[in-house]
């Protein structure tokens, strides 16, 4: 274990993301203009992809960090039994869920019971399918909609805000089920569909297209939310949500529904709208 994960332990987590988010709203220009430039050469950001590709022409590291993409960077598998990857970054772990355990690393694991915070909800993926999607600094950070769906509920689970880079996967165990973190459920023509938008330290917020920014404010017992009845219908390939700086998002699946891409596999380097699995 890193020094850096050791440390995370005992880090005042809101805290230093509550300073973390004062910094990546700044307008001050000199602010905002070395975020932006420290990142974009840090991790190497392909700004050719933005709308708006000039960095000078954000106001705030926040606004750049969430910067929209021009149209047909991106487009959605022309399959139309592909459900689609949610967002940019890599694999982190993808595959069946194994009598309700999800694989986070080698001698790590959770339940979808804990990742949802409710066992009655987790029961409909005991034996599905996830995928957990890292986005890091340099993707873009919007997710969308693997396949169209109606919005049923959001759970916010309060939590810690470890990091989720690879030393932490590897050695926090549960970690997923133990960050702060937006569950979404979804009805699909197929069933239950489920996006966990999972926040990370120093990540300032996750915000949804329905209702805005619902992390912050912090938690400090589950709130849900129930969008039955209100027809929040999102179409595949649809912009669902945005993190405030970079996280990881996890997508459930029900069985028997469809089967993974053959070659998705840890770590493999993914692009929104390519195929995550196929319909059966």
């Amino acid at each position: 274990m890193s020094l850096l994960t050791s440390l995370t332990y005992v880090l005042p987590h809101r805290f230093l993301s509550s300073l973390a988010r004062r910094l990546a709203y700044s307008t001050s220009p000199a602010t905002s203009r070395w975020l932006i430039d420290t990142v974009t050469k840090k991790f190497n950001v392909d700004l050719s992809e933005a709308a708006d590709p000039d960095p000078r022409a954000y106001p705030s590291f926040n606004a750049f960090f969430t910067r929209a993409l021009k149209p047909g960077a991106r487009v959605a598998d022309a399959d139309p039994r592909a459900l689609l990857m949610p967002a940019d970054g890599h694999i982190s772990q993808c595959g069946p869920i194994e009598d309700g355990r999800i694989f986070q690393a080698k001698g790590q694991s959770f339940t979808a019971a804990e990742l949802l915070g409710d066992a009655v909800a987790a029961e409909p993926f005991r034996n599905g399918l996830f995928a957990t999607v890292y986005l890091s600094p340099r993707d873009y950070h919007r997710v969308h909609m693997p396949w169209t769906g109606t919005l049923r509920e959001t759970v916010h689970v309060p939590g810690r805000l470890f990091s989720v880079g690879t030393d932490a996967v590897a050695n926090v165990p549960r970690l997923f089920a133990r960050n702060e973190r937006l569950v979404c459920h979804f009805d699909t023509d197929f069933g239950p569909m489920v996006s966990v938008m999972v926040g990370a330290l120093l990540v300032s917020g996750v915000e949804t297209v329905w209702s805005g920014e619902e992390i912050p404010a912090y938690g400090t017992a589950i709130t849900r939310k129930d969008y039955r009845g209100k027809g929040i219908t999102l179409e595949r390939f649809a912009e669902m949500a945005r993190f405030n700086y970079g996280s990881t998002v996890i997508v459930l699946l029900p069985p028997g529904v469809a089967t993974l891409a053959p070659e998705l596999h840890a770590e493999s380097p993914v692009r929104l709208g390519q195929a995550l699995a196929r319909r059966s």
